[in-house]
Formats: structure tokens, C-alpha cells, sequence
């Protein structure tokens, strides 16, 4: 009658990692530890309050490049991942292309994070 398919556990491990990254998300922006949006985010980068930059994968190729280029001027590590409506719900908004992570706590588990649902893949 119906088939069989064999769950796919690395796309499960894979999405359940992602999930615990953007509800960490969130909860850096509930502690106030979130630029969001391209404006707040390049003052962060540029006041030396950044620790991590991270930029959508359906960003635009400009907003991608200018983040790149000062992320890696200014010495902050930078992901690329989500989409722009997944970055923006995880902080409570519409949409996101780019968030920057102002406390090294929180971007450290994040990079921890982003780095485990890599391999998972």
C-alpha cells in the first residue's frame, strides 16, 4: 500500500541543530546582544562591538560582499546561513539579511553551533 523511506538522519540532526541555533538567537537579541538589519549592523562592526556577523544565504551579492569585506577588515568571523525570513523570525522580525552577535559568549556556541550542523550534513 504505502512505502517505506528511510529517514535521512543527518538532514533530521542537521535541522534540529539549526533549531537550537536561532532559539539561541533569539535569546541573544531578548539580552539586548543583536544588531539587526544592515545600518545597525555596520555601526557594530565599525564601533568594534562585534563578534560575529552573521549574513543570509539569500542575501543580495552586494550586501554579501560588503559584510565580507568588513568583516574581514575589522577581524570578526562571519557565517552565512539561513535565509533572510529565518534570520528574522529567530529575533522576533520580519526579515533579516544580516544580524551581528555583540557578546563573545553568545557567538562563540553560535560558531559552535553553525560549525556542528556542517559536519551533521
Amino acid at each position: 500500500t504505502g512505502t517505506y523511506m528511510k529517514p535521512c538522519w543527518h538532514s533530521w540532526k542537521e535541522k534540529k541543530i539549526m533549531r537550537k541555533f536561532y532559539s539561541l538567537l533569539g535569546l541573544c537579541k531578548r539580552a539586548n546582544k543583536v544588531a539587526g538589519g544592515e545600518v545597525a549592523a555596520e555601526e557594530a562592526i565599525r564601533g568594534k562591538k562585534a563578534c560575529l556577523v552573521i549574513v543570509a544565504g539569500d542575501a543580495s551579492a552586494n550586501t554579501k560582499k560588503k559584510f565580507h569585506n568588513s568583516a574581514s577588515f575589522y577581524e570578526v568571523p562571519i557565517l552565512e546561513l539561513g535565509t533572510k525570513a529565518d534570520l528574522g523570525r529567530a529575533v522576533g522580525e520580519e526579515i533579516r539579511a544580516v544580524l551581528v552577535v555583540t557578546e563573545a559568549g553568545f557567538a562563540a556556541k553560535l560558531q559552535q553551533l553553525a560549525q556542528t550542523a556542517e559536519n551533521a550534513e
